[in-house]
């Protein structure tokens, strides 16, 4: 486990760190439901949008992982958010995903959130259902067959909730 995660608000000097994370995941296409071949600038876009709030865990000298917070409907709903979380290949198992997720929920509650939901979690990534299970989240929908799974085919997701 990490030592120590410090985890704070992107700036656009990030986001090179943040790339660097995310391109191996987006282009696996395994966790995301995300184009694989999405371009560096479409990304960007997409993690640093204006209406998200987006952080970055580090360690001593280095990312470790990044997170969005954004509303995840308007209107009437917007009370409910949403998070997308990324690891760095090499710090994985070493408690950012927890940290990230323990700052996340902080976050949420801080903006006036009263639930967070995860829209699409591909049920052959055991380890965040898993983790997301041992924080209080619920499987509230499965959607069948509804990811593309690069090894695996045609796999189930799930939408997983949690009230803060």
């Amino acid at each position: 486990m990490t030592s120590e995660v410090t985890l704070r608000r992107a700036e656009p000097a990030d986001w090179s760190a943040i790339w660097e994370m995310l391109r191996p995941v987006f282009r696996a296409g395994a966790t995301y439901a995300i184009d694989p071949e999405i371009s560096e600038a479409d990304a960007r876009a997409y993690w640093m949008a204006p209406e998200r709030q987006t952080f970055v865990a580090e360690g001593a000298e280095e990312h470790l992982g990044t997170y969005y917070l954004v509303a995840n409907f308007g209107g009437p709903a917007d009370h409910i958010c949403n998070c997308g979380y990324v690891t760095a290949p090499a710090a994985q198992g070493r408690g950012v995903a927890r940290a990230m997720l323990a700052h996340s929920l902080e976050a949420a509650r801080h903006a006036g959130f009263r639930a967070m939901q995860y829209n699409c979690v591909v049920a052959t990534n055991t380890r965040a259902v898993g983790l997301w299970q041992a924080h209080g989240f619920e499987i509230v929908g499965t959607l069948p067959e509804a990811f593309r799974h690069p090894a695996e085919g045609l796999v189930d997701a799930y939408v997983m909730m949690k009230r803060l």
